[in-house]
């Protein structure tokens, strides 16, 4: 049975400020382990997760009827406890305990804190990391937290519950002012990854160059890690591999970043070393299909002339490639794949299929903006005169992780103009297959260029 257990009291929230000594950053011990001796940390990057994100959580913890805390606290005013663990249970969690401290008193009080000591998993939700860290920071229910890792389980949490999961706490400001990176009252996490400081929400909101510009430019000693929506990092001692529907960042490392940016990307399925500081493997390396072979494809593109294309490959929930080839530089470091839209052309259709019509033969308002943020895609668009789509490889691929009905719907493939010219949507079910091709060019082939990439995956040209 379910067992929805809510502890808390009549008061929702945190103590008030000042009702615990406040906390400082110091200087964290240089150390090679970054990561958990036992257990696991899963720090997530907020916004619409895949149940592929729950579900690893669920098996981390010890399995459908393992015992796992939900944390709330971080939302203050904002918690519906009917509402918290529903993510968790829809992934199969069948013993979730909302654990809720209105005050210092309550985290510490062993009656309390009890209720958690055979648990398997703790995940924090988001909010403002400072009401976690005046609720719990020094307390025996931090304790209880920690003593999950302790036991082999898994730490996790979304948004400010990622954060919070690092030693050096970003965004920690006793307010709702989440831009100030370092507040000196608010500066240490819990420290289930040492010597990392752990940023969210970093394309969908702008924050990619935040971490370097305020924090590891200045404190070498720490290792800067972030996660986009959607998306997360699984660490086991010292190896991250990440998981879900977009992008992860390392800032500090000891390999070369990406070209003129403070930050080395990785994609899902790629693995790293926190404590050595470096890349273990691109998900890319597991397959015949290589990087090259990709970008000499679209080496005409490297021409701004030809108006820039991006492509997406990726397979068994692995991207292998998210490239872009000729399009301009975006603000704040955006990646080219998110930013800017392509004309979507053909493949909009399979998002008017997701839509539905009104009585009128038109999509409605809620439609539209239910069919936006399928997945959580961010930046995609419809043209209220036209009705013509446009989007990004990155949205498009989230798009077709989330949607049942890409599936039962609609066709495979679509391609931008109905000859397969300009833009390709393509997938192989039975080989968990997607790859998308955006470019500005009528000319470009984009079937012929999805079979070549196909073919050297499966060794089957399957996409006409």
């Amino acid at each position: 049975m379910l067992m929805a257990l809510t502890l808390t009291t009549l008061s929702v929230g945190c103590g008030a400020r000042g009702s615990r000594p406040a906390t400082t950053a110091g200087s964290p011990a240089r150390g090679i382990v970054a990561g958990p001796a036992r257990g696991a940390v899963m720090p997530v990057g907020g916004g619409a997760q895949g149940p592929e994100i729950f579900r690893r959580f669920i098996e981390l913890a010890g399995g459908p009827d393992a015992l796992i805390v939900e944390v709330p606290t971080a939302g203050g005013d904002s918690i519906d406890v009917a509402r918290v663990g529903n993510g968790l249970r829809a992934a199969g969690a069948r013993n979730v305990v909302v654990y809720h401290a209105a005050s210092r008193a309550l985290a510490d009080a062993d009656s309390f804190v009890a209720r958690i000591a055979t648990a398997g998993g703790v995940w924090f939700g988001g909010g403002r990391h400072y009401r976690l860290v005046d609720a719990y920071a020094g307390t025996k229910s931090e304790r209880a937290f920690r003593a999950v890792l302790e036991r082999g389980g898994v730490v996790g949490g979304s948004s400010a519950g990622a954060s919070i999961l690092g030693s050096y706490l970003v965004r920690g400001a006793p307010s709702n002012d989440n831009r100030v990176m370092n507040h000196p009252q608010y500066l240490t996490g819990f420290a289930y990854l040492r010597n990392v400081a752990i940023d969210q929400h970093v394309v969908a909101r702008g924050r990619l160059p935040d971490l370097h510009d305020s924090v590891t430019s200045r404190r070498p000693d720490l290792l800067g890690i972030s996660v986009d929506e959607g998306t997360a990092w699984v660490v086991r001692g010292d190896t991250g591999e990440v998981i879900g529907r977009n992008k992860a960042f390392v800032y500090g490392g000891r390999d070369a970043n990406d070209p003129g940016r403070p930050f080395l990307t990785l994609h899902t399925g790629d693995r790293y070393d926190l404590g050595a500081r470096r890349l273990l493997s691109r998900a890319i390396d597991a397959t015949p299909l290589t990087r090259r072979f990709v970008d000499d494809l679209f080496a005409a593109f490297r021409d701004p002339a030809r108006g820039g294309a991006t492509v997406l490959v990726a397979m068994d929930g692995r991207v292998l490639v998210d490239a872009a080839y000729g399009v301009t530089p975006q603000p704040r470091h955006t990646p080219e794949t998110a930013s800017p839209n392509f004309a979507l052309g053909g493949l909009g259709t399979v998002l008017d299929a997701a839509v539905g019509l009104d009585s009128m033969g038109r999509p409605t308002p809620a439609a539209l903006r239910r069919v936006a943020n399928i997945g959580g895609m961010q930046r995609v668009g419809r043209d209220t005169l036209t009705g013509a789509w446009s989007g990004n490889v990155d949205d498009l691929y989230r798009f077709t992780l989330a949607w049942s009905g890409a599936s039962a719907g609609t066709p495979d493939a679509v391609y931008g103009t109905p000859e397969g010219r300009r833009a390709a949507w393509v997938r192989v079910p039975d080989r968990k297959l997607t790859i998308i091709v955006l470019t500005q060019d009528d000319a470009f082939d984009a079937r012929d260029a999805v079979a070549r990439i196909a073919a050297q995956l499966t060794g089957v040209d399957r996409s006409r």
